[in-house]
């Protein structure tokens, strides 16, 4: 197949999908809404630049999602309110690029804004000044939901809300991380009698290197791999160590890609938890499953959220997942039975579940082991991708 993925094509998680049909043998090309400058990492046919809602003002060398807490709180509701704007005439660039490469699918892999994006190069077909409109219309266009398009950025804003019917309006085909999303998409206009797909974003989970320690962590370690975003309660996970360390005070806490970040330092100080802190700095793929190894407990103080890959990740390294009680979390976790919930704007709820994780070994076990039977069965990289290498075909007029 000769496929256009509309990306942020410094994801990680984007990437990892996409390897799949890299390694494949299919014709794979990129419009990225954010600039590479050291390219992408894989023997693609074609790499275009599409910047949109104000992509092109960041740093090109930043990664996703690499900005202090105040900076992204900041920058999303700017992007909220006015990146619907910037979409339009974004989109002209992108009708070019699919003019050029005339794919056989075209998969965007996010409502805002690559799916805006795309659903707005393909409407150019009608103009009166496109004379190849039959060529654009023989592309099928697959969208991917991701953990908050429908809860967080959707009901945003009234343009954001209008731009996201229209894209799903436009879909052939919908990807979601989760079910909780296929049926929110159907409230928010797409099509019921339309193909659906339930798959992790990434693809899912290498298992050659994500995988428990071959004997059970005995110490209280607790890691927190979500980095700073809007929709991550830190704030709360924070003020919850105190009470943690108040009956567990060896207890250490680990935070991913935090490093740096002066208000991570501030909450250290005020809550003087330095003793039990440790902040790492950004990690490639592969090192974060040894970070995973070394806890016992993995925490997701999440208020939005599809299937985090950070909950997968940390689930088939053999850590005791704990999260914030969302319909969506609730397809992975059965509380009592393979992990716990808690909510997340409640400090006390928080260090509650902490402890009682820890305290609880014999549910810590048996979790263990029905967690790797759940990522193995459900969240298996190459067992995901064979479904999604079907639901391409069933989506291509080839």
């Amino acid at each position: 197949m000769k496929i256009l993925f509309v990306v942020d094509a410094r994801s990680p998680i984007a990437l990892s999908w996409i390897r799949h049909f890299v390694e494949r043998g299919d014709e794979i090309y990129i419009a990225s809404t954010f600039a590479c400058p050291a390219g992408v990492d894989l023997p693609i046919s074609g790499l275009e630049i599409t910047p949109v809602a104000f992509s092109a003002l960041k740093k090109p060398s930043q990664r996703p999602g690499s900005a202090s807490s105040r900076t992204l709180s900041l920058r999303t509701v700017i992007r909220q309110w006015l990146g619907p704007l910037t979409v339009r005439r974004a989109s002209q660039k992108l009708h070019a690029f699919i003019e050029q490469v005339k794919p056989d699918l075209i998969h965007a892999m996010r409502i805002p804004y690559e799916g805006m994006l795309a659903t707005f190069a393909l409407r150019l077909r009608s103009s009166p000044s496109t004379s190849s409109g039959s060529s654009l219309r023989s592309a099928r266009l697959i969208i991917s939901s991701w953990g908050n398009d429908f809860t967080l950025h959707a009901p945003s804003s009234f343009l954001m809300s209008h731009y996201t019917r229209q894209t799903l309006q436009a879909a052939d085909a919908l990807h979601a991380d989760c079910h909780r999303d296929i049926r929110l998409a159907k409230v928010w206009g797409f099509d019921p009698s339309k193909p659906t797909l339930v798959a992790p974003g990434n693809g899912g989970i290498n298992l050659d290197v994500f995988h428990p320690n071959a004997k059970p962590i005995e110490e209280p370690v607790i890691i927190n791999p979500r980095g700073f975003r809007p929709y991550v309660r830190n704030d709360t996970f924070f003020k919850a160590i105190p009470l943690v360390l108040a009956k567990q005070p060896d207890a250490k806490f680990i935070f991913a890609s935090m490093a740096g970040e002066p208000q991570a330092a501030q909450w250290i100080r005020e809550l003087e938890i330095e003793h039990a802190v440790e902040l790492l700095l950004p990690l490639p793929y592969h090192e974060m499953a040894g970070v995973f190894r070394r806890a016992q407990v993995m925490v997701s103080p999440s208020i939005h959220d599809g299937t985090p890959n950070t909950l997968l990740e940390g689930m088939a390294s053999g850590c005791f997942p704990i999260a914030g009680d969302l319909e969506s979390i609730r397809e992975w976790i059965t509380p009592n039975e393979n992990g716990l919930l808690f909510d997340s704007n409640d400090p006390q709820s928080i260090a509650d579940t902490i402890v009682t994780g820890i305290e609880n070994k014999n549910l810590r076990s048996k979790a263990a082991l029905l967690n790797q039977e759940i990522i193995a069965s459900r969240a298996e990289y190459k067992h995901n991708m064979q479904k999604v290498e079907g639901f391409y075909k069933e989506n291509t007029w080839i």
